[in-house]
């Protein structure tokens, strides 16, 4: 068997390197390192895979976040909701900004940000909403979308871990998660669904103003050389990230397929075993068939009952396999952004998740012998 790991980036690799390699190799010879042929290249590409107006690439997915942030305008002092059971990386650039993150409460069942905590945080202040569509499955955007309509609030999407996720709305219709909101960020860490071999990131948005606005931030507030017209930042995604981006965005949809099917084969194994509750998904979509894409397997998060999380993780890493637990301190209780206003009451699901979540390799190279053999460890230690 071969070696498991969380993220097997190099068995991915060897299954696309005779793509990447020349793709690599063009931007070398061509010198053209910074925001050359191969930046507008998978620009366009990406744009045309999310029929979305416009794509603005940047260096990572936290400068995504910050500069859709810069571009809407966002004053210090406004408030921003979003969830409180997420990687620090949502709140932390509220925080810099000096605008005041407003952390909630989630869904016991799918993670994502609460529709009554974000009802019941509006203020005069509140400017803004970021739902996080966490391990790879979208938030309530619709229900979301009409409570920023009546409030004139903006809606920031947090697409780092669901690229390739489509969302459905009551009607049927149907969009790429990411395309919803006003604007949306992504990631190209190495180990996202489609990642890159360093860092590398994206906002999305239909809004022709705001999309100027934000081609000139990413760029030094620059859209003549020398001619500053806004404040901007250094954030651009490099070519041969580019490239590497470019040549996997084919990739992105059998990629997700793979991690459906590998989620299945989870969900399978652990069907009827007591203490483990396995991903739910949305919408009246078991999130595995064939022909459904809402859960995109960023990654795969089972909740424990009545089991010895860290006793099990000590076991499964004894048996090498590796495991995480995604996230084990919510962000109320960080030091960074503790704040008097929060009640532990006001977070009952984000504080029973830390203690139950654990999530198992996942990636597209899992094969079935790999998974039957983390399974049955796991599930050898729940029986005893």
């Amino acid at each position: 068997m071969k070696k498991i790991q969380m993220v097997d980036l190099k068995g991915q690799y060897n299954q696309i390197k005779d793509v990447v390699n020349p793709s690599i190799q063009e931007v070398i010879e061509t010198t053209s390192f910074i925001n050359g042929p191969k930046v507008h290249e998978f620009q366009k590409h990406l744009e045309q895979y999310h029929n979305v107006k416009h794509v603005i690439p940047c260096a990572n997915g936290t400068d995504a976040l910050q500069i859709a942030m810069m571009g809407l305008g966002l004053k210090p002092g406004d408030e921003v909701i979003t969830a409180d059971f997420t990687f620090a990386a949502t709140v932390e650039v509220i925080a810099l900004l000096n605008l005041t993150p407003v952390l909630v409460d989630v869904n016991p069942d799918d993670f994502n940000i609460n529709i009554e905590a974000i009802k019941k945080a509006i203020t005069p202040k509140t400017k803004a909403i970021v739902p996080v569509h966490l391990f790879g499955q979208c938030a309530n955007m619709e229900a979301i979308m009409d409570i920023a309509k009546a409030h004139n609030l903006f809606v920031i999407e947090d697409n780092a871990q669901a690229i390739g996720a489509t969302y459905t709305y009551k009607d049927g219709t149907k969009a790429k998660a990411g395309t919803i909101g006003h604007v949306s960020s992504t990631s190209f860490f190495p180990s996202k669904n489609l990642g890159c071999y360093g860092d590398g990131g994206a906002i999305f948005t239909n809004d022709d103003d705001l999309a100027h606005i934000i081609r000139g931030i990413v760029n030094h507030g620059m859209y003549k050389r020398y001619h500053h017209d806004v404040v901007g930042v250094n954030s651009r995604l490099d070519s041969i990230q580019a490239a590497v981006l470019d040549a996997k965005l084919p990739y992105l949809d059998s990629y997700n397929r793979a991690r459906q099917t590998a989620a299945k084969k989870y969900n399978e194994a652990f069907k009827g075993v007591e203490n483990i509750i396995t991903p739910v998904t949305v919408n009246n979509c078991d999130g595995i068939c064939d022909a459904c894409d809402c859960h995109v397997f960023h990654q795969y998060t089972l909740k424990l009952k009545g089991v010895d999380r860290d006793a099990l993780v000590k076991h499964l890493n004894a048996h090498d396999i590796p495991c995480g637990v995604y996230y084990p301190i919510p962000l109320h209780r960080q030091k960074a952004y503790a704040d008097s206003r929060y009640n532990e009451s006001d977070f009952k699901v984000t504080n029973q998740l830390i203690k139950e979540v654990i999530s198992l390799p996942m990636h597209t190279e899992l094969d079935d012998e790999q998974i039957e053999y983390i399974t049955s460890t796991l599930k050898n230690f729940i029986n005893g």
